[in-house]
């Protein structure tokens, strides 16, 4: 296999990793909490490159790494008592399934039995670990720092964590995030407000990922008529060599 196939059939690859991404971005573009993911490239150097007389390509364009941006998104009034926003960084700490889940989706519910959720249905965590029980017919109130007010008495405060180190946070569907080594985070975010009767919304710019999006499939059909040029080239190649003199 020639160089120039090589190298273009790679960075088709490459754009076909990234496409995927831009659109799940996308796609997502309306999902309350959701950050969007961005791709690091680089390349991939073969064992090749250390023997001057390889005619093998020594280096490729990979996709390196995928990694998530975590920018505050705006935030937007739903005048719902269950919609929380975060105003900073941090995120608050659910029950998963079998560990403990971080979101900055703060579009909350109620179970049936009074507990605080989120829309899924996990149970939001108290400081100090447990949940948050409330009584579904009177009012509440959810203050800055998170505390739960009814009928003039606190009843819990939402649990709003950091991380020092974001990269080692990964996506768990839509906009839940777990740890990659299954610790959970212990460090309070500071600085945070909570800010009830509002949701964050994804901070997927949607104008932006739409001319992304454009420029990669511009970038992948220059690459396939790359690979379609190499294989012109060589069949007039071999039709020259097979033409009787």
């Amino acid at each position: 296999m020639d160089s120039l196939l090589t190298a273009a059939a790679s960075g088709m690859r490459a754009r076909m990793e990234a496409l995927d991404l831009v659109a799940n971005n996308i796609a997502n573009t309306g999902t309350a909490g959701f950050k969007l993911d961005r791709e690091s490239y680089n390349l991939y150097v073969a064992p090749e490159a250390l023997d001057p007389d390889s005619p093998a390509p020594s280096t490729l364009p990979v996709v390196e790494r995928n990694w998530t941006d975590f920018g505050q998104g705006s935030l937007e009034s739903t005048g719902n008592p269950l919609d929380v926003a975060l105003a900073g960084p941090g995120f608050f700490a659910v029950s998963g399934p079998g560990t403990t889940l971080y979101t900055r989706n703060g579009n909350l519910s109620l179970s049936p039995a009074g507990v605080l959720t989120t829309s899924d249905g996990y149970p939001v965590v108290a400081t100090g670990g447990g949940t948050i029980q409330l009584q579904p017919d009177l009012p509440f109130e959810i203050a800055s720092d998170g505390t739960v007010k009814q009928a003039g008495a606190d009843v819990g405060q939402l649990a709003v964590f950091d991380s020092d180190r974001p990269g080692t946070l990964v996506k768990f569907g839509r906009n839940y995030f777990e740890t990659a080594d299954g610790a959970a985070l212990a460090t309070p975010a500071a600085g945070t407000r909570v800010e009830q009767g509002k949701v964050e919304a994804s901070n997927v710019a949607a104008p932006e990922s739409a001319v992304r999006l454009i420029s990669l499939m511009r970038q992948f059909e220059m690459l396939q008529k790359a690979i379609a040029m190499d294989g012109d080239m060589a069949r007039q190649a071999i039709e020259q060599v097979a033409k009787p003199s």
